[in-house]
């Protein structure tokens, strides 16, 4: 039966029947426009997430989302550019030059009189810094064969143990190859244009490949020290991101401090990948991350990253509007600042009683957070009734309570894990600039190279001696201790 003839038989059926009719239409239609309401609202919150609001990184913003012109950040009052009062970096003339050209007036310029004889009264300094124009060193091993004078027996010379091939690459050519594939993340076909362009030097990218593997198998024992290193460390940092490995995503792990670096990667991103790397299962100090499930399963103490937490509370604040939001973002900012200035003047602490009063109004700004967002009701379906976004947040921040506060009382733990989200950075970096691997081989000469380079950084030796340290065979041991 058709709308129409519904109508015409309520109609016919007297005034009630037709009321009934109607009421029973517009109740449909108004859950009907109430659902679908639910819908574009969760939809319109969901098109309005990006890297400010949420735990999205910034590479996913895309280019039609510009950056968001709200920041806790609070203004100095300072003009842009250069102080007053500051030093100023002038490169300066060296004492030694390469070469010297000099510029000697032959004839005056005012009358035109010779002055080759003329007494030199000053001399002007200028120097131009420049760059040698780049080429190859090709050094040859002669073996000399020589005969016995008594028995005639013919002994020749031994090259040395690493030169074992009639044509091959130094480890200074070897390190460079590395150093623009794995720290400068150039591809294969641009690192052999620039190894042309700069030295003449054409390598195959099988040659790249293989310096890679010889790296990764050198660099063994170093990469073993750095994460037992790690996992005696009393804080470390640790992350995830995607990467495509042989056409498919795997992941990236990171485990990191201030001065050492470890990645792995692994197919999945979850406690399988966590046990089979093995780092953290072993780790005797705190955990710094985010509130992801898989972290929070493993033993021993852990701090949540702060600046996760203040990004959902903006997006939670934009959708919401509610009042105990925003005094619970200033509360933090305020416990950080409050952290930063203390660790500052060098006290080892905060005063007792001032941290009491930061736990009394995070206590008193959750309680109103739970009273404008009660628990739902029970709606006699089987499972857990379906929480609001605020609801959820709130639980965890009731729940992890301690690993939210952990850097009030501990001033080793920091107030975010933005350690580990810059160590992971350069991975996006890499897969923007060469793409993803092209083999899980691959993946692993990079993350254990890489691991050793950004340790090295962090610890300012020099990248590229540090890789020809590896091809001479000693490598350079960081510093595993802070």
């Amino acid at each position: 039966m058709s709308l129409r003839d519904e109508i015409l038989a309520a109609y016919q059926a007297g005034p009630e029947a037709t009321i009934a009719f109607v009421e029973a239409v517009v109740t449909a239609l108004q859950q009907e426009l109430s659902s679908l309401s639910a819908q574009v609202a969760q939809l319109q919150a969901r098109l309005n997430k990006d890297s400010h609001n949420s735990h999205q990184p910034p590479s996913s913003n895309g280019p039609a989302k510009r950056p968001h012109p709200r920041s806790l950040r609070k203004r100095s009052g300072k003009k842009r550019g250069g102080q007053a009062g500051h030093p100023g970096v002038t490169r300066c003339l060296v004492d030694n030059p390469t070469a010297t050209v000099q510029h000697v007036p032959a004839v005056c310029a005012e009358c035109g009189a010779d002055l080759e004889t003329a007494p030199e009264l000053s001399r002007e300094r200028r120097q131009v810094f420049d760059i040698p124009e780049p080429r190859l060193d090709v050094t040859e091993h002669q073996a000399v064969h020589k005969a016995c004078p008594a028995c005639q027996t013919v002994t020749s010379g031994r090259f040395p143990p690493e030169v074992s091939q009639p044509v091959q690459f130094g480890a200074r050519a070897q390190a460079t190859m590395v150093y623009l594939q794995t720290y400068q993340l150039l591809p294969f076909e641009r690192t052999v244009e620039c190894l042309g362009d700069l030295f003449g030097l054409y390598p195959s990218e099988g040659t790249l490949a293989s310096a890679q593997a010889r790296a990764y198998t050198r660099l063994a024992g170093v990469e073993q020290a750095i994460g037992a290193a790690l996992q005696q460390a009393d804080v470390v940092h640790v992350d995830e991101t995607g990467q495509r490995v042989a056409g498919r995503t795997a992941w990236v792990h990171v485990v990191s401090t201030a001065l050492l670096t470890f990645y792995a990667h692994h197919a999945k991103r979850g406690r399988e990948a966590i046990d089979a790397i093995g780092l953290l299962v072993g780790c005797a100090g705190r955990r710094v991350h985010d509130a992801w499930a898989p972290y929070l399963s493993l033993p021993r103490a852990y701090a949540l990253c702060n600046a996760h937490l203040l990004r959902e509370l903006i997006g939670l604040d934009e959708e919401s509007g509610q009042a105990w939001i925003q005094k619970l973002i200033r509360l933090l900012l305020s416990m950080k600042a409050t952290v930063e200035a203390a660790r500052a003047a060098g006290q080892a602490e905060l005063p007792a009683k001032q941290r009491a009063g930061f736990e009394a109004a995070y206590t008193r700004f959750l309680n109103e957070g739970l009273l404008a967002n009660p628990p739902p009701k029970p709606t006699g379906k089987r499972g857990r009734p379906r929480q609001t976004p605020a609801r959820n947040l709130l639980d965890r921040l009731v729940t992890h309570r301690a690993a939210i506060l952990a850097f009030l009382y501990d001033f080793r733990v920091p107030f975010d894990n933005n350690q580990a989200e810059r160590d992971l950075r350069m991975l996006k970096v890499k897969h923007k600039a060469s793409g993803g691997f092209r083999s899980p081989e691959a993946a692993a000469y990079f993350c254990r190279i890489r691991g050793y380079i950004s340790t090295l950084r962090k610890q300012g030796y020099s990248v590229l001696d540090g890789l020809t340290s590896v091809f001479t065979g000693q490598p350079v041991t960081p510093r595993l201790q802070a």
